[in-house]
């Protein structure tokens, strides 16, 4: 297998002939996945998503792909191909089209309309072609088959590329349940075809690649949805993702059938369900579905509410009710239902609203007391299924963390794949598909950029890490007035602290060890208030780790008069 390697240079330029992949995001990472193909001179892109950020990123809102790589190269951009409507695939389109809003977004039906409501906000009139399953378009030197996949939102595609210098057979997410809600199979006769034809690189969805056997059916867990209704004695509120159609179908059935009313709460969620009924994909049964203003007229056993904040985000409908920062008031009795998976890194914060939830009372019925869930990614066994059927030339695992492109790399290997074929890359390592063989030949910068407020890309690692100590270890300001032509300190220190659990007088401890390193700072020569302010962060600072044992911000400030 071919490893990344840290001393990797900038790539030399493409090869005749040959084909180029940059994953920009989605390798090493669930979320934020985009990647470049390159062939002749000019570009496709395939996905454009954002990651949410987690704990060590305070304040942050979105994260990014870094598209410094391509930004002086808009215009060899072909098309934005979409393989479903997911917000770590589409999410960072808005950011991208900013700076060229005329490349063409490519995708199905539902994805478009998707993402076009998003862009509407940003107030970016997208130029867009909507494809089928079956369908074939070319863009530049990019000849491209759509292919028909299932996953957890509905009318997901794989793409197969075709260039002169090889095909590329790209999955998206994926899963290959047999009997999916909306009837639409993974098309694994496609798959198969294309395999005939020759798949030079096969970039597959790793999520669940180190899951043993296959995906549970969607239909599986409709009987558990239904166990939760009936014995639900209020209210009860569904927290799922704003984009989940199959899911909210479920719960719309299971409220039909069971003699209650839905409300769908948050912005998202209603515009999305909106744009899912409209299309067709959402077929909401007569009187079910109501405002959420005539709650109030309905008794607590016949309601339903639907609303975001599965994954535990603190501005979302469910957060804020554990809160108690919301008008749906969660009390004794009422079930509150997470149809959804732990995206890595937000268990901490979903695992927060549910013991907030069940000190306020509720029933809370997750994926991991009841079978009311299921993964929107193909395990371990459909991946080899795929392997077989498609049987690639080489392979190239996507959509994952580190252990899940080592598991699905593993699996490619078992199906018969030489291990010098398969790739395992991270972001911004450059693959080139030269002579039907696939490499890393560089790298690219390819860091975080962050959505912080109205900020992008403003905020760096420095930042965030003076956000991490004021949040964990507190701040200290000290104020001093030094005489230029005695050398004397005349006035202070004033101490500020914030964050700390001890009492401010601790703080006339550490002023006389200041008084002295200014005064032997300046005995010896030392008269820039620069440096005197140095001299104070060094006092301070090795007073407070030996005394407080913290290692608060330090700000000083040190005046010439």
């Amino acid at each position: 297998m071919s490893h990344p390697h840290p001393d990797l240079q900038l790539p030399p330029p493409l090869a005749p002939g040959a084909l180029r992949v940059v994953p920009l995001g989605g390798l090493g990472e669930v979320g934020r996945n985009m990647a470049v193909i390159e062939h002749e001179g000019q570009l496709l892109i395939i996905d454009c998503g954002v990651l949410f950020p987690e704990d060590h990123q305070p304040g942050v809102d979105l994260i990014l792909p870094d598209f410094e790589y391509i930004l002086d190269r808009l215009d060899d951009v072909q098309a934005i191909i979409l393989t479903h409507g997911h917000e770590d695939h589409i999410g960072a389109v808005p950011y991208l089209l900013k700076h060229k809003p005329d490349i063409p977004l490519v995708g199905s039906m539902l994805t478009l309309a998707l993402i076009e409501a998003k862009l509407k906000e940003h107030r970016i009139k997208p130029y867009t072609l909507g494809v089928k399953e079956g369908g074939r378009e070319s863009f530049g030197v990019f000849d491209c088959e759509f292919i028909a996949v299932n996953h957890s939102i509905p009318d997901a595609l794989a793409v197969f590329v075709r260039t002169a210098g090889g095909t590329l057979l790209h999955t998206g997410d994926f899963k290959m349940d047999q009997l999916p809600l909306d009837r639409r199979l993974t098309d694994l006769r496609a798959f198969a075809r294309v395999g005939e034809e020759g798949v030079d690189l096969f970039l597959t969805d790793s999520t669940n690649a180190e899951v043993p056997g296959f995906t549970t059916p969607e239909r599986e867990i409709s009987g558990a949805i239904d166990q939760v209704f009936r014995n639900a004695r209020r209210r009860i509120i569904v927290a799922c993702f704003s984009s989940h159609v199959h899911r909210v179908q479920q719960v719309l059935d299971a409220a039909e059938r069971n003699g209650r009313k839905v409300a769908m709460v948050g912005r998202s969620m209603v515009r999305n369900m909106g744009i899912a009924a409209d299309l067709g994909y959402l077929h909401v049964p007569d009187g079910v579905l109501v405002d959420i203003k005539k709650l109030d007229r309905l008794a607590d056993d016949e309601v339903v509410l639907i609303c975001t904040g599965s994954q535990g985000e603190p501005m979302a409908a469910l957060s804020r009710m554990a809160n108690r920062d919301h008008r749906i008031d969660v009390g004794d009795g009422d079930t509150v239902l997470l149809a959804s998976s732990l995206i890595p890194g937000n268990e901490n914060a979903v695992y927060r609203v549910i013991n907030g939830l069940m000190r306020l009372g509720a029933d809370v019925v997750h994926k991991g007391n009841a079978k009311v869930h299921v993964s929107g990614h193909a395990s371990a066994g459909e991946l080899l299924y795929c392997y077989n059927i498609v049987k690639p030339r080489n392979v190239m695992p996507v959509h994952g963390e580190w252990r899940h492109l080592v598991a699905n790399a593993d699996l490619a290997i078992q199906t018969g794949v030489d291990p010098d074929h398969v790739v395992l890359a991270e972001d911004g390592l450059v693959v080139d598909l030269v002579d039907g063989r696939a490499r890393i030949a560089g790298a690219v910068p390819c860091g975080y950029v962050y959505v912080d407020g109205s900020s992008v890309g403003g905020t760096t690692e420095e930042l965030l890490k003076d956000r991490r100590i004021l949040r964990d270890e507190g701040f200290i300001s000290v104020m001093v007035v030094v005489d230029s032509s005695t050398g004397k300190v005349i006035a202070g220190p004033e101490i500020t602290a914030r964050g700390f659990a001890e009492d401010d007088e601790i703080f006339t401890q550490v002023r006389p060890k200041i008084i002295a390193a200014l005064d032997e700072a300046m005995a010896k020569g030392t008269n820039d208030t620069h440096q005197l302010q140095q001299v104070v962060r060094r006092a301070v600072g090795g007073w407070v780790g030996g005394k407080i044992r913290r290692r608060p911000m330090i700000i000083p400030v040190v005046v010439e008069a």
